[in-house]
């Protein structure tokens, strides 16, 4: 499920803002596009206190793949390689439009 997100918040260490481009949340775990970086969460343990946030900017993305969602599939997929981390897959559900994510990610990459 998409939920868009207009606000910015200032980074004291550089002066520079941050944008939420939109925000998508699952069952548990949810994920943000910002126009600096994707930031992941992964709620964890039985009660969900324990979340795992992860930075993941745009400068560091090797190469992506997006998957659409088709008959017998129904959630979509990104894939980034990361330099020093590795391959971070994230789904979605089927309604999220995964190609206009692909532009996006493409115009911050190349």
């Amino acid at each position: 499920m998409e939920y868009p997100i207009r606000c910015t918040g200032n980074d004291t260490e550089t002066g520079s803002m941050e944008a939420i481009i939109s925000a998508f949340k699952g069952i548990r775990d949810w994920v943000v596009f910002t126009d600096k970086r994707v930031i992941a969460v992964n709620v964890q343990g039985m009660t969900g206190k324990k979340r795992d946030f992860t930075s993941l900017p745009y400068s560091h993305i090797q190469a992506y793949s997006v998957e659409t969602a088709g008959r017998f599939d129904l959630d979509a997929e990104l894939e980034m390689w990361f330099s020093g981390l590795g391959k971070v897959k994230l789904e979605f559900a089927s309604g999220v439009d995964i190609r206009a994510i692909g532009q996006f990610i493409a115009g911050r990459i190349l």
